[in-house]
């Protein structure tokens, strides 16, 4: 009996363990059968049902497992992948954790030997107080810095101790307190962060710090570092003139750098410095420099007529190795630039710390880290060309329109026609021809040259990622078509002809295609299609589409010190590597914001085309009177201190090809477009104002045109005669106030036009607001942009009863703003706005109810 119950145990054990296999969860493989499934995951991580059970036919050694065992095993093999990709992820955030740990110490460390250095300044300070006020007698606390006399530059041991000291000042700044280093504003250290930022506010001169984590080898970074043209958007030059070997086994280099100015209201600024690379006791690598006085045996001074010297104080890069890998980079930026040389309203620019860590000091963090992380593979970009490629086409973009704004005579720059500082300058350069490189295969001669018409002005209470957003996004608000189209046509050789030669009409739409961006999008680089056609009968069908290359930057509004550009040159559709390129575009550089006085007048803020010449005059101030030496003042009359202003300088520039036969038509036509442009950014500057003209807020004016009160007048009239309901309620209102109640109605109303591809003409301020657009960008939206793929199929199938009985609900659903934001609806009713006589169909109206952002 015992037996028996044995045998039925045993039996029920085996029968489980059976269960257990048939359902796939206790299965030992041999070696064999493991190398057989290893293969298959190598060529497929997820094999198919039928390919399991091929994988079972065509291996005899697999013969005794069943499909859905084989099923799990590649579902544990995916999971251990998975988990190991975790922990190699997991392994490298704690590297950099650790890493920036260690530099919120040293920061830590730093800041507390500060503390006790200002403490003990303060009780030195109380006691000379006190000192004083017992003796009854005044004392005068003298202050010495020590003085850094600069031997002769032609002795190397003087040269060695300039390194010296150069070296041990730059020290004290990285790492020390000899500059009260204070947060860069909106940039907080973090593991996600870039790095540690901070701007001294109180020594002499600029000056930047920064110090982060890149995954490269310190003599990889000092390398990048040390090509300064290649991260600087701003360096023109650099040249080393002198290279000799120090004692140390450190480099010493005598160099002269020139460097662009931003505007055209500006000398641009050059330094001859000397530089000091060398590796401390503790293995770390320090590159530093500083200027040294007079030309000595530099730059002639033909070369640098056109210049303003400026000085370096002791500033460099200090790198060493992280354990695991990497290093820990230090970044000072010490400048004096010499503000004095540039108008008084220009001077916030010259004497920010903030823009110089912007431009120079985290501009040479964020490289060196694109540059690392490209290397490493975290970043994975899409087919087609490589990083390095896109970068140089960035590098040229920005450089080219430096160089036009500058226009330097070694260049072979001149200047042609200029009506005064507040007035577009027109520059000549017979020498310039459409190259990249050296010797370009696909360089284009010119039988004439390049010519270039470029102006700056001021402009008040627009932010300038928001100006240079709207730019690109709205090209058909500035641009001219037909402009563009002659600019595109130099690209093709022996193509050039007056603008007006060949009339084509823009259709309104740009396409933005990207190409590439930096890791933080502080840059986008992308190429724009304008779909054009010939208004000539006989090839009226034949597309005459224009692309560009364009480099968008500083669209970040949260962003301080940064300068907003949008930089564009004309391309073929298919554009090698070398292509040629004549960029042109716009610059906007924020100033120090201040209280400023308006004048406050009562103005229409939608009538604009009326009022294009007093807006302009009253919002963008004349640089005239602040280029004339002493205080800038201001012309303007009602004090509104309560508002803060935000100042720009923009900068515009536009490249133009020419036959010498064209010349002076080409530059006619290139003046008079300048100064359309001008005044149509100062027309945009005004409506995407967040205030306006006047300076206290309020909610938006409705359009109060006749136009627009008598379309309002019909979309109310026509809503109550198709629904028999008011659209304004409780009472319909008449007049000025009717406009007023549709203007702020809570529903978003839109009309369209009744063409072919209906495009949009009226919007109330919720209708705005849910397009996320401006009356003036309204034009350019058509209806089938605002709906999402069903919308489009919904209204078609509704068309029909909308035309024959003027009316159509519309269910629930989802929409797009411009910006691409989903915009959910619980109802949109359609009806078709008539005229006076009630038989003329003038538009079509909707109104979404109860819209929300998704």
């Amino acid at each position: 009996m015992a037996m028996a119950v044995a045998q039925h145990r045993e039996s029920s054990s085996g029968s489980n363990i059976n269960k257990h296999l048939d359902n796939g969860k206790y299965v030992r493989y041999t070696a064999e059968q493991v190398e057989a499934l290893e293969r298959v995951y190598a060529e497929c991580p997820k094999p198919s049902s039928l390919r399991r059970q091929q994988l079972i036919r065509e291996c005899p050694i697999l013969s005794n497992i069943e499909p859905k065992q084989i099923k799990v095993w590649f579902q544990n093999r995916r999971c251990r992948d998975k988990q190991k990709t975790e922990a190699s992820r997991l392994q490298t955030v704690n590297r950099k954790l650790n890493a920036m740990n260690k530099l919120l110490m040293e920061e830590n460390d730093r800041l507390q030997k500060q503390v006790s250095q200002l403490v003990n300044e303060n009780g030195y300070m109380k006691q000379q107080l006190h000192t004083a006020s017992t003796n009854d007698a005044s004392c005068d606390s003298v202050v010495t810095t020590p003085s850094h006399s600069l031997k002769d530059a032609n002795n190397p041991a003087g040269l060695l101790s300039i390194a010296e000291g150069t070296l041990k000042e730059f020290l004290s700044k990285a790492t020390g307190t000899a500059v009260d280093w204070v947060q860069m504003p909106g940039m907080k250290p973090g593991p996600d962060s870039v790095g540690i930022f901070a701007i001294s506010q109180s020594c002499s001169g600029v000056a930047a710090r920064a110090c982060g984590l890149v995954s490269l080898e310190p003599t990889k970074i000092a390398e990048i570092l040390k090509d300064r043209p290649s991260w600087f958007r701003d360096c023109r030059n650099l040249e080393i003139f002198t290279m000799f070997r120090a004692g140390n086994g450190g480099t010493i280099e005598l160099i002269y750098t020139q460097m662009f100015a931003p505007t055209t209201l500006a000398p641009a600024r050059d330094f001859w410095t000397l530089r000091y690379t060398t590796t401390l006791e503790n293995g770390s690598l320090v590159v530093c420099e500083r200027s040294l006085s007079g030309s000595g045996a530099g730059p002639n001074a033909a070369a640098a007529a056109q210049f303003v010297r400026a000085e370096m104080l002791p500033s460099g890069y200090l790198i060493r190795s992280c354990e695991g890998g990497g290093s820990i980079v230090h970044i000072v930026d010490h400048l004096n630039l010499e503000a004095w040389s540039v108008p008084e309203v220009l001077r916030p620019l010259y004497e920010s710390s903030k823009v110089v860590a912007q431009k120079m000091t985290i501009a040479a963090l964020r490289y060196v880290r694109q540059i690392a992380q490209e290397t490493s593979g975290e970043v994975v970009y899409g087919p087609g060309r490589q990083p390095a490629v896109l970068r140089t086409f960035s590098q040229r973009l920005s450089r080219g329109f430096n160089d036009a704004i500058n226009g330097f005579n070694d260049d072979g720059w001149s200047i042609m026609n200029c009506d005064g500082a507040e007035d577009v300058i027109i520059a000549i350069n017979s020498n310039k021809s459409l190259n990249s490189t050296p010797n370009p295969v696909n360089a284009l001669p010119l039988l004439g040259g390049v010519l270039c018409a470029k102006a700056s002005m001021l402009i008040q209470n627009v932010s300038p990622a928001v100006l240079v957003r709207f730019l690109r996004e709205h090209r058909s608000e500035w641009a001219d078509f037909n402009v563009d189209a002659y600019s595109a046509a130099s690209l093709k050789a022996g193509s050039y002809a007056y603008p007006g030669m060949r009339p084509t009409r823009f259709t309104g739409s740009q396409i933005i295609m990207p190409l590439g961006h930096t890791i933080e999008h502080e840059e986008l680089l992308e190429v724009v299609r304008l779909e054009g056609h010939s208004f000539a009968e006989d090839n009226a069908f034949l597309s005459r589409d224009i692309h560009l290359l364009q480099l968008c930057s500083g669209i970040d509004e949260n962003t301080v010190g940064g300068c907003s550009e949008l930089l564009f040159a004309p391309i073929n559709e298919m554009f090698p590597d070398d292509a040629p390129l004549l960029p042109s575009g716009f610059r906007v550089i924020p100033l120090d914001t201040k209280s400023v006085r308006f004048h406050c007048t009562s103005l229409d803020l939608f009538s604009l085309s009326d009022t294009q010449d007093s807006l302009a005059t009253n919002r963008t101030l004349d640089l005239t009177s602040s280029l004339e030496p002493g205080p800038a003042t201001n012309h303007i009359a009602v004090d509104a201190p309560s508002c803060p202003n935000i100042r720009s300088v923009l900068t515009i520039a536009f490249q133009f090809p020419f036959d010498s036969n064209l010349e002076d038509n080409v530059a006619n036509m290139a003046h008079q477009y300048v100064r359309s442009v001008i005044s149509s950014v100062q027309r945009i500057a005004i409506a995407i104002s967040p205030s306006g003209l006047i300076p206290a807020v309020g909610p938006k004016q409705s359009p109060s045109t006749p136009e627009a009160l008598t379309l309002a007048h019909w979309i109310c009239r026509s809503y109550s005669y198709h629904l028999g309901a008011e659209l304004l309620r409780p009472e319909p209102p008449v007049g000025d106030s009717l406009l007023k109640n549709l203007w702020q109605h809570q529903d978003a109303i839109l009309c369209c036009s009744l063409k072919s591809l209906p495009v949009m003409i009226f919007a109330n301020q919720a209708g705005l607001d849910m397009l996320e657009t401006t009356l003036m960008a309204l034009q350019d939206i058509t209806l089938d942009k605002i709906f999402d793929e069903t919308g489009p199929k919904t209204l078609c199938s509704d068309f029909a009863k909308l035309m024959q009985k003027g009316l159509a609900y519309l269910p629930a659903g989802i929409c797009m703003s411009t910006m691409g934001r989903h915009v959910s609806y619980e109802q949109a009713v359609a009806w078709k706005v008539l005229e006076a006589d009630e038989t003329t169909v003038h538009c079509l109206a909707f109104s979404f109810v109860n819209w929300s952002f998704v």
